[in-house]
């Protein structure tokens, strides 16, 4: 075999490899990209029991109005269900905190109580108040249980303002910030109720 045929030979072996490989990546893309789409699901969604729905919620947000708030603005909203039966309602809201803005996803069952809370972003002060975007988050987590109800409207403040929280350590704003987010957004809840469960809950 001469020089040409080699080259042309290796040539011929380079664009078949090159065709294999772009095939692979495209046949499998919807594959990986199903996959992230529920990594990413499950990362947003570990404010909620995993055997309490069975739906996904991510995958139908609910349309929302008056998004404005007192404190935070409403960025977005989801729908849990099982059996067809709402069980808790997802609530994407963002405050302005010391730093920046916080996104916060705000959890609420049917009955109106929190789940859980988490943190999405945040721009805040590491070791200070970025101690809010830490998962799990023993601060976040005194508020699962809360109502609108429960603590009363004073309640729902930091002890140093003759509230019911504590705040995070060198982090008032903060602390100040995530607190009247969660409290409108159950306010929110308890006034949208029956749109945000759907009619028939």
């Amino acid at each position: 075999m001469n020089r040409t045929s080699s080259t042309l030979a290796l040539m011929l072996l380079a664009v078949m490899g090159i065709g294999a490989t772009c095939f692979v990546q495209r046949s499998s893309a919807p594959q990986i990209a199903a996959e992230q789409r529920l990594l990413d699901s499950r990362k947003l969604l570990d404010v909620l029991p995993a055997e309490s729905y069975d739906n996904q919620p991510l995958e139908q947000p609910l349309t929302l109005s008056d998004l404005a708030l007192s404190h935070s603005t409403l960025v977005g909203a989801y729908r849990a269900s099982k059996d067809g039966q709402a069980v808790a309602v997802l609530l994407r809201s963002q405050t302005q905190g010391y730093a920046g803005i916080i996104e916060l996803l705000i959890a609420i069952d049917a009955n109106g109580k929190l789940l859980g809370v988490k943190t999405l972003q945040h721009t805040e002060t590491p070791a200070l108040g970025g101690l809010i975007g830490d998962w799990p988050n023993s601060w976040l987590q005194a508020f699962s249980g809360k109502s609108i109800q429960e603590p009363s409207e004073a309640g729902w403040a930091l002890k140093k303002d003759h509230g019911q929280f504590d705040q995070i350590a060198g982090a008032t704003i903060t602390s100040r910030a995530a607190i009247n987010a969660i409290h409108d957004a159950l306010r929110y809840f308890d006034e949208h109720r029956a749109a945000l469960l759907g009619s028939g809950t």
